[in-house]
């Protein structure tokens, strides 16, 4: 087998090392375009994991790097001047060049052929090999001439950044963040040998240009930065090496292989620096090239079809984990508001990779200085200083005896609008359980605004005497809060059951409204533009089902305004394309959302609280924008709003959601976090340790849970014993239960934890 790579960085080096090894018949042979010596950047990471890996596959190249890294197990976060170091990391830096230089030498050993100062963009000349690798980087010239066939896409990300050096020394991986009269400048430091270390300065697009930089202006930026960054160089000269100014390309491939050719590296695909993965995703893809080559030495498509189902999965991850940390330093100055600890602490967890637990387990010393913090800055300071979730919650004058709430879900299961034994049960259980605060299933305020024949409604004294029974009974007997969403369908109304039939109109349906006459879906009826008419009538019924609501007992009221239902559907620009004065600008769309919510305000009383649930993104190309979803907020907090629900999506059925853990928390943190207003989250959140990361990195006041409380009425309580957190409201029937639960899972904590430990990379760091 002939093997040509194209590109010598470390990805291309290390397949044709681990092939040539376990194929030595096999020829291979590096083309690289620069000198041997040449190298761009400065410093590479490796985690422990991903030298423990090296060590597996090849002993020489493990020891190789080992003799020229520089070891560090802290990383540390640093504020204008404030630090705080956490324990239990380890990583190395090496220098690229010394890497490169190793790799070369393991090149040599092992037989493989290595070709400098190359035109690697002309592909005829590799026309006899077998296999074409294209490792030649981020601007690949081989995939681009294929880039139809690859599918490739190119996003380039919106801050600005610049790779520099030092010989500033430093004991850990350091995340030094600067204010400056025009916005943050953080610089991703970390040394990687003796007397040198990769100095990465981020900014966003807006700072950059105010602070006048330019792309290729090498002095100017020196001069700039050096003088920001005084005080964390401590005299230390920054040094270039064509270090421009770029954004961040973010790189994908629908197809890692055509023909015979098959990419690798950064032509492959591409994860954000401030996770550190790139060296490690080129070199863990090169093992699993390699493997893939090795178990079909004779079937090269069947080679590559393995390479791809065995890595494109983690690989999608990897570059997932670092969009979403890219997206947090896309918004540093909104974080840097935040107290120290609690910027820290979003520092270190915003990838969603790292929790509170893992870094417990790190640095006992440093979680505890993000909970104390916490509670020091509560609204209502806790006497007893426990986990975050289980902390109350002030909304006016009501207390939520802790921060997890159950989302609003519905049961499809009333008759006529009228609530049963069924929902008795349903809610009384999840009260008994130990939730913060229950959120009713949407409520329709009339009979055509409900989604389905089994959905509930107010806007009958039979159906509030019935919600008066469920409420009576939470009250008497717990200490939880319970609130209604009030809505209307709009034009999803009118369907089936979800067990009967997905979004499939019922056999008479009535007729259904809409901000313009768009048809939820091909099988739905096209619903009726609304009238000013139309518009006074529903607000009535708004008005009229408040009245009721605050009758039946409720604590707070919850208006629905999210998932493309009647009220959601004037404030997309994709189901409002109206031309009066209700469409068109975002200030036009609010006019009847707000109505409805203000006078709704007007009527409840002045003590209890109202939130408005919405849609943050409608995850669909030309939907809501973040700007209009801050404007959205803001206007229902200046109109009474106490908190915003924040929830994303279901406005048009063609929506790409792009689902994963804590999957819609960024939404809630940018809503709180600019518009100043306590939020609630949602979305695939699933243990305790999730939700009190959310409530310490600022991104929601309360966590809301779903589908984990259809499964289990009394998660709370699960949770508390597993957080050995003894809870004053369990009622008195349950009480002797506490002891058998307590144990069990503090057993299981323990076992989980051990296991967690037992699981840590072994360190690499030599003695």
């Amino acid at each position: 087998m002939k093997i040509a790579v194209i590109g010598g960085g470390p990805g291309g080096l290390y397949f044709s090392i681990l092939t040539k090894k376990a194929m030595p018949h096999c020829q291979i042979d590096v083309y690289e375009r620069n000198k041997p010596d040449d190298s761009f950047g400065f410093g590479v990471v490796f985690s422990d994991e991903t030298l423990g890996e090296f060590l597996k596959r090849d002993m020489q190249s493990y020891e190789l790097i080992r003799s020229q890294f520089a070891y560090w197990d802290d990383i540390i976060v640093a504020r204008n001047g404030q630090e705080v170091s956490i324990a239990g990391n380890g990583f190395c830096g090496c220098s690229r060049k010394t890497l490169l230089k190793l790799l070369h030498q393991r090149c040599r050993e092992e037989g493989v052929t290595l070709h400098f100062e190359q035109n690697v963009d002309d592909i005829h000349q590799y026309r006899d090999a077998d296999i074409i690798l294209a490792s030649d980087g981020i601007a690949s010239g081989i995939r681009t001439q294929y880039e139809s066939a690859f599918g490739t896409k190119i996003t380039l990300k919106k801050n600005r950044f610049v790779w520099l050096g030092s010989t500033k020394p430093l004991d850990a991986f350091t995340y030094f963040f600067r204010s400056t009269p025009h916005g943050t400048i953080v610089a991703h430091t970390y040394q990687y040998e003796a007397g040198m270390s990769t100095w990465i300065f981020e900014c966003s697009n807006e700072t950059w240009q105010k602070h006048g930089f330019e792309v290729t202006n090498e002095a100017d930026t020196i001069a700039k930065l050096s003088e920001i960054f005084k005080d964390e160089l401590d005299g230390h000269p920054l040094i270039t090496n064509k270090s421009h100014w770029r954004q961040f390309p973010h790189v994908t491939n629908e197809k890692w292989y055509h023909n015979n050719i098959v990419l690798l590296g950064d032509a492959k695909a591409t994860a954000h620096y401030s996770i550190g993965s790139g060296t490690k995703l080129a070199m863990d893809c090169a093992i699993g090239l390699s493997d893939a080559v090795i178990a079909h030495p004779t079937n090269i498509q069947a080679a590559f079809e393995q390479y791809d189902k065995t890595r494109r999965n983690t690989v999608e991850m990897i570059q997932h984990a670092a969009l979403v940390s890219l997206d947090w330093f896309e918004h540093m100055d909104r974080h840097m508001q935040h107290p120290f600890y609690q910027f820290a602490f979003g520092c270190m967890t915003r990838s969603k990779k790292v929790t509170f637990e893992n870094l417990r387990l790190r640095d006992k010393s440093f979680t505890d200085k993000v909970l104390t913090e916490f509670h020091q800055n509560a609204v209502i300071p806790s006497a007893v200083e426990g986990p975050a979730a289980f902390t109350p919650f002030q909304l006016r004058d009501i207390t939520l005896q802790n921060r997890i709430a159950m989302s609003a879900m519905g049961q499809y299961s009333a008759t006529d609008g009228k609530v049963s034994d069924w929902h008795l049960v349903h809610y009384g259980s999840r009260a008994t359980g130990g939730v913060g605060l229950i959120m009713t299933e949407m409520t329709a305020v009339s009979e055509t605004g409900r989604i389905t024949l089994g959905c509930a409604g107010i806007y009958t004294q039979e159906q509030l005497v019935d919600w008066k029974k469920i409420t009576d009974f939470i009250h008497q007997n717990t200490q939880t809060k319970i609130g209604i969403q009030l809505g209307h369908s709009g034009r999803k109304g009118a369907v089936k059951k979800p067990w009967e039939g997905t979004n499939e109109p019922i056999d008479l349906p009535w007729d259904l409204l809409s901000a313009s006459p768009i048809a939820f879906t091909d099988l739905m009826p096209i619903p009726k533009e609304m009238t000013l008419e139309d518009m006074n009538a529903v607000t009535a019924q708004f008005v009229q089902a408040t009245h009721n609501a605050d009758k039946a007992g409720f604590d707070l009221i919850e208006l629905q305004a999210h998932h493309g239902f009647l009220l959601a559907s004037f404030l997309s620009p994709l189901t409002n394309i109206r031309t009066d004065e209700f469409g068109g600008s975002i200030e036009n769309r609010l006019k009847f959302p707000l109505r409805v919510f203000t006078e709704m305000r007007k009527v409840f009383p002045a003590h209890k609280p109202m939130s408005v649930r919405i849609s943050a993104s409608d995850w669909a190309e030309n939907g809501i924008s973040e700007e209009e979803v801050i404007t959205v907020a803001t206007a229902f907090k200046n109109a009474g709003a106490d908190i915003i629900n924040v929830s994303t999506g279901n406005t048009v059925a063609y929506q790409k959601p792009q689902i994963g853990r804590m999957w819609q928390t960024p939404f809630s943190d940018a809503v709180r976090n600019t518009v100043h207003i306590p939020t609630i989250t949602t979305g695939y959140i699933q243990d305790i340790d999730q939700i009190n990361t959310i409530l310490l990195n600022g991104r929601a006041d309360l966590v809301a849970l779903g589908r984990p409380l259809l499964a289990d009425a009394y998660f709370v309580r699960n949770a508390q014993a597993y957080e050995q957190f003894q809870a004053a409201d369990l009622p008195n029937p349950y009480k002797a239960g506490s002891s058998h639960l307590y144990s069990l899972k503090a057993a299981e904590r323990k076992q989980t934890e051990s296991m967690k430990k037992a699981l840590k990379p072994k360190s690499n760091k030599k003695e």
